[in-house]
């Protein structure tokens, strides 16, 4: 009786482990790590950029050695505050490097998060030429394959999808980009993030993930807080989508507390994001330019929320929980390094 007893015992408990839900897993440079992993995050900053344009730019255009000299203070010092994790959101064709990444992630031990995807604001400038010829088809084929077998064959695998539209009404070049954006979310799971500002383009692009089955979870509308009509940011976050104010400074802390307070009141401060957009090692430029730090948040914005009323708790929602959400791949896709499908 016992044998049969322990038998059926050990059925239940293999029953109950094949039931229980895996955990979320965020890619980074490094590799995969589980979403509980990624800890404090600032989802949306740059490393490196190059502005010359997509016909032009390479490799060639900077050195990495010299970079990881200028960048790696900055990533050392976050980490001082205990920040984890860095979402470097610099499309291809924009200065995208994920070797240069890689090298800064095991120097500082800053978790970094790299992209698929195209910017095809600013006139398209940054869209290489078989972006205006190949079909959203097409190009999600490129970004997926980059999801499934690495990106340039080096190993690295990306985070999530970063593209950009105009800051307006959207044109031809934008709807390709978003709608090659939803394809590859729908094959490998990975997160839409759109430098977009606005309510009108934010909203064109919710319906043409509703015309391609995509939940508004999947995408973040960046650059949020140049909308100052917040009824439209509160509509979106409704619907599901994730609220991005990135582009904190010294002297913005009304404005992000006061929307954050905002999001709070709405019961949706679990779609909030912020970020300061800052960094900026700028190829072509004596030493990289004015590059901005990433401390402007825990010195001056985080201290804010708390004389606001804000709880340690709403504070690890907005710089832990919420990233760790939004980033987490939406499915199993044909990572190898993950043993996908």
């Amino acid at each position: 009786m016992k044998t049969i007893q322990s038998f059926f015992a050990l059925i239940f408990i293999l029953l109950v482990g094949c039931t229980q839900p895996q955990e979320q897993i965020i890619h980074t440079v490094l590799g995969p790590i589980k979403a509980s992993e990624m800890g404090k995050t600032l989802h949306h900053e740059h490393l490196l950029v190059d502005f010359v344009g997509a016909d032009s730019t390479g490799y060639h255009r900077w050195d990495k050695d010299s970079v990881v000299d200028r960048v790696l203070p900055y990533l050392l010092e976050i980490k001082e505050l205990g920040y984890k994790t860095l979402v470097e959101c610099t499309p291809a064709y924009l200065g995208r490097d994920p070797l240069l990444y890689k090298m800064l992630s095991e120097k500082s031990g800053v978790q970094i998060l790299t992209n698929v995807g195209y910017y095809s604001a600013v006139g398209a400038k940054f869209i290489p030429q078989h972006g205006f010829a190949e079909t959203a088809s097409q190009l999600a084929e490129r970004w997926i394959n980059e999801a499934n077998n690495s990106i340039e064959d080096t190993g690295i695998y990306p985070g999530f999808i970063k593209i950009a539209v105009e800051r307006a009404p959207l044109e031809e070049i934008n709807r390709k980009v978003v709608e090659a954006a939803c394809i590859t979310h729908k094959a490998t799971g990975l997160t839409i993030m759109s430098h977009t500002g606005l309510a009108v383009p934010a909203f064109q692009q919710l319906e043409i993930l509703k015309e391609n089955g995509v939940s508004p979870v999947a995408f973040i509308w960046t650059h949020a807080h140049n909308e100052k009509d917040y009824c439209k940011q509160i509509e979106a976050a409704q619907q599901g989508a994730w609220i991005a104010f990135d582009n904190f400074k010294e002297g913005r802390q009304d404005e992000f507390v006061g929307f954050a307070v905002l999001m709070k009141e709405k019961g949706l401060l679990n779609k909030l994001l912020f970020s300061h957009d800052a960094g900026w090692y700028t190829s072509g430029q004596p030493n990289g330019g004015n590059f901005r730090g990433f401390t402007a948040i825990e010195k001056f914005l985080i201290p804010a929320l708390k004389e606001a009323g804000f709880t340690d708790e709403e504070v690890s929602m907005l710089f832990i929980k919420n990233p760790a959400k939004a980033f987490a791949v939406k499915k199993a896709f044909a990572n190898p390094s993950l043993g996908g499908e």
